[in-house]
């Protein structure tokens, strides 16, 4: 397996890590997805009920989501697909608001100075098992 498997005989993880809803059952967890970076920083959680399967598509393009937000040093729209536009952070000064709004104008990539967007760097090399297991 490319990825940690971790035994779990006693439930103590699933219980430190809330896995396990006492509304539902005192022993069994609900399906939990962690993703955790490099540094060991917990970046998305992702909680099924018992009786729903994990969308194994939505896992990855998370994960892809976080890597393209990070290298690019941008955020998600909702219904981000790989490849697409991604929110360009706001402005910090009045200068960088004016040359926002400029380039909006110029370029239509955006609705105002707060919402604008580019096209992501590197999202064609990215190799989902590869991506994955480097750096998540």
């Amino acid at each position: 397996m490319p990825f940690p498997i971790i035994a779990d005989r006693n439930g103590e993880i699933a219980r430190k890590y809330g896995m396990i809803s006492n509304d539902v059952s005192s022993v069994e967890t609900v399906r939990n997805v962690f993703i955790i970076d490099d540094k060991g920083i917990v970046r998305l959680i992702l909680v099924y009920p018992m009786n729903v399967g994990r969308s194994i598509p939505e896992i990855i393009r998370s994960v892809q989501a976080l890597q393209i937000a990070d290298s690019n040093n941008a955020a998600m729209p909702a219904n981000w697909v790989p490849c697409e536009p991604v929110i360009v952070p706001s402005p910090n000064t009045f200068n960088e608001l004016i040359q926002r709004r400029d380039a909006i104008q110029q370029n239509k990539n955006g609705i105002n100075w707060y919402l604008s967007f580019k096209q992501p760097e590197n999202c064609n090399s990215l190799n989902c098992t590869n991506s994955i297991e480097k750096n998540y």
